[in-house]
C-alpha cells in the first residue's frame, strides 16, 4: 500500500516535515537529491523550495512538472521523528 501523506511543510536547509495517514512523520532531507537531474532548480530558484506542493492522490510532493517525490521514498528514507 502506497502511504498517503496529510501534512506536508518545508523547513529550513532544504528539508520537508511530513506525515503520514499511519501516523508515522519524517524529516525528509531534499539536499540528498539536489544532484539529481533537474533538482538543482530548487537551489538555483529563489522561492521555489517553499511552493513544494501535496498531489490530489496525497501519494506525490512536487515542486513543478520537472521535480517530484514519491510518498513511498519519502516514508522509507525520512528521518523518523517524534
Amino acid at each position: 500500500m502506497i502511504p498517503r501523506i496529510n501534512l506536508l511543510k518545508p523547513i529550513q536547509d532544504y528539508q520537508l516535515l511530513v506525515r503520514f495517514d499511519d501516523g508515522k512523520q519524517v524529516i525528509y532531507d531534499v539536499k540528498e537529491d539536489m544532484n539529481l537531474p533537474g533538482y538543482r532548480a530548487l537551489r538555483d530558484i529563489p522561492d521555489l523550495f517553499q511552493q513544494v506542493q501535496l498531489d490530489e492522490s496525497r501519494t506525490c510532493i512536487y515542486w513543478n512538472d520537472e521535480i517530484d517525490l514519491p510518498s513511498d521514498a519519502v516514508y522509507e528514507y525520512g528521518t523518523e521523528t517524534a
